[in-house]
């Protein structure tokens, strides 16, 4: 099993920048790819990037060209950098981590997660 914790949420206003990190303990030698989603009030958990194992990237096209997932693998923490937010952007952000025997692709649907990360929030101001 794998632990998640994400940090490096706050407020910014609109155009800014912000880099949440989600730190990994636990089982760390098994396979998993990894996600980072989103969830506003009233609104369904929504897969914004995704990292296979083997890393293979996927974005969804809200997000595409404005924020780049990545994995620092020395240090066991996944990151999400963002740029020019926006104040749709705003929401809780969590990091999610599944383990399969596959290398080659990853997930954006919250129900093929089993591990998640307690959340952190981003508020973006007009």
């Amino acid at each position: 099993q794998v632990q998640l914790a994400e940090s490096g949420g706050g407020s910014v206003q609109a155009g800014e920048s912000l880099r949440l990190s989600c730190a990994i303990s636990g089982d760390t030698d098994s396979r998993y790819y990894m996600g980072w989603f989103r969830q506003a009030p009233g609104k369904e958990r929504e897969g914004i990037a995704c990292i296979a194992s083997g890393g293979w990237i996927r974005y969804v096209d809200s997000v595409k060209g404005r924020f780049t997932i990545s994995k620092d693998n020395a240090k066991n923490i996944l990151y999400l950098q963002m740029i020019s937010l926006r104040p749709e952007d705003t929401a809780t952000y969590y990091c999610a981590a599944q383990q399969t025997a596959y290398a080659g692709s990853c997930s954006l649907v919250a129900r093929d997660y089993t591990r998640w990360g307690q959340g952190t929030q981003v508020t973006v101001s007009s």
